[in-house]
């Protein structure tokens, strides 16, 4: 059974916004008693953060779509909706998050590091906070907007100082387990490491962790073996140990050519030749391993290469080099450049900067931006007023005058939005060419001019009478 898994498709959805309530506020002998829906909830957002206790991603493997909670619609009485609640998903340190196409969008390392993976949509306005002076008593509320739905790719980059690299066989697992207290499995036939396994190192002062990447092979960055798929792992260590066997069985294999062989496979994996290496002459216990320790060591130097012979049976040697890598991991976090405070960046629209687009197509003229396209979410197109509402606010916006400007015409084609989620009508700019010329909509036209006093008193008392005869006639006892 898999237990552990370093990369996984996850398709997260953030909760959509509530909508917004169209009511109308009902009371004895109160009939203009003013619009009174409430707004909407926000959506909930999926959120990543990162969690050190969780070292795979396996939780996602196997349940890989995740959704938030959409937020609850607004409510007569003023009463609003609940947001949504959000989604926490907790992920291992180290984790990188790409869109589909491979791009990168946050690379998750230290506790507690979050990344908003999906936002959760607005909640629409009631027709309370879209009443206006000359719109007393809307019929009509914005709908909540969707909220966003992408497919991300988790990958795991084992966080670690120190990563051991070699054949399969070679001794890691055994070295790391007796330089921490990891326990990983050993056994004495290729391939005993399928997992990266994690172990803590003290040497004096300095406290590093130390990585067992599964055993490569020659075409480990092709896919052979297991290689391509843990070679990440070495990404952000700071120092390559190669571990090699002197006391190999294999007749074909020696230490020197497997150091060729690893090397040649590192370098066309790519960006990992600024790091430091250390080659560890593994199984010196062995004496025919000692003797072929002693023929290839001067070779190694001549190369630039800093060795150490070791045994993990023995424990030969091993103080000696967890004090020569915690000497470089030490070299490496002093020359790291200091983290510099959060700084918020503040960038100010541009003043010709209209917030949309006009664009002319195959037959139809397309606009786009923020504004527009949230609009037309949130527009209730079975609600006439709802419809003018809308037409008033791309007209405020400029698009009637754009749309003028690069030619269109009476019955042409608009389209709002992108292509997989665009509304598309027939223009009419005598229809949308403001409030004025579509008269004052979303207004209760007993409140248009002032009636002399004894109108008024006249007005309220049919008022009160027509109430009275209404009761009365739904309440006979």
């Amino acid at each position: 059974m898999t237990t552990f898994v370093d990369r996984v498709e996850l398709h997260v959805a953030a909760g959509n916004g509530g909508h917004g309530c169209a009511s109308v506020h009902r009371e004895k002998f109160k009939p203009l008693g003013g619009p009174d829906g409430g707004n909407g909830g926000r959506g909930g957002d999926v959120i990543l953060v990162v969690d050190t206790g969780i070292t795979t991603l396996i939780d996602y493997h196997h349940s890989p779509h995740r959704k938030a909670t959409n937020g609850k619609p607004g409510e007569g009485g003023n009463r609003s909706g609940a947001d949504g609640q959000d989604l926490v998903l907790p992920v291992p340190d180290g984790t990188v998050v790409l869109d589909a196409k491979g791009n990168v969008l946050a690379d998750l390392v230290g506790q507690g590091t979050s990344f908003i993976a999906a936002q959760g949509g607005r909640g629409g306005l009631g027709n309370a906070a879209l009443a206006s002076a000359r719109r007393k008593a809307p019929g009509f509320a914005l709908l909540g907007e969707p909220g966003q739905a992408h497919d991300i790719v988790l990958e795991l980059k084992t966080v670690a100082d120190v990563a051991l690299v070699g054949y399969p066989s070679a001794g890691k697992s055994s070295l790391i387990s007796v330089l921490s207290a990891a326990k990983p499995k050993i056994a004495d036939y290729p391939f005993t490491t399928l997992v990266p396994n994690l172990g803590v190192v003290t040497a004096g002062s300095t406290v590093y962790t130390i990585a067992d990447v599964p055993g490569l092979i020659p075409g480990a960055s092709q896919g052979k073996g297991l290689g391509l798929e843990f070679l990440r792992h070495v990404e952000r260590c700071s120092v390559l140990v190669h571990v090699l066997d002197t006391a190999t069985l294999e007749s074909h294999r020696d230490p020197v050519t497997d150091l060729d062989a690893i090397e040649a496979e590192l370098a066309e994996y790519g960006g990992l030749g600024d790091r430091p290496r250390i080659v560890v002459l593994n199984k010196v216990d062995i004496p025919d391993g000692q003797d072929l320790a002693d023929l290839i060591r001067p070779d190694l130097e001549a190369r630039g290469y800093q060795v150490f012979e070791v045994s993990a049976v023995s424990r030969h040697g091993l103080r000696e080099l967890s004090f020569a890598l915690a000497d470089i991991v030490a070299r490496a976090r002093a020359a790291r450049p200091v983290q510099e405070a959060t700084r918020i960046v503040i960038r100010p629209q541009a003043v010709d900067d209209a917030g949309f687009t006009v664009t002319v197509e195959d037959g139809f003229y397309r606009v786009r931006g923020e504004k527009p396209e949230r609009w037309v979410r949130q527009t209730d197109f079975n609600n006439d007023e709802a419809v003018g509402y809308l037409a008033d606010r791309l007209n405020r916006l400029g698009v009637e005058e754009e749309l003028v400007k690069v030619g269109a015409r009476a019955g042409d084609q608009v389209v709002i939005g992108p292509e997989e989620d665009a509304v598309v009508f027939d223009w009419e700019p005598s229809l949308a060419a403001g409030a004025e010329m579509l008269g004052r909509r979303g207004e209760d036209h007993r409140f248009d001019a002032p009636r002399p006093a004894a109108q008024r008193r006249k007005d309220r008392d049919a008022e009160r009478d027509e109430a009275e005869r209404e009761y009365d006639e739904f309440n006979p006892f």
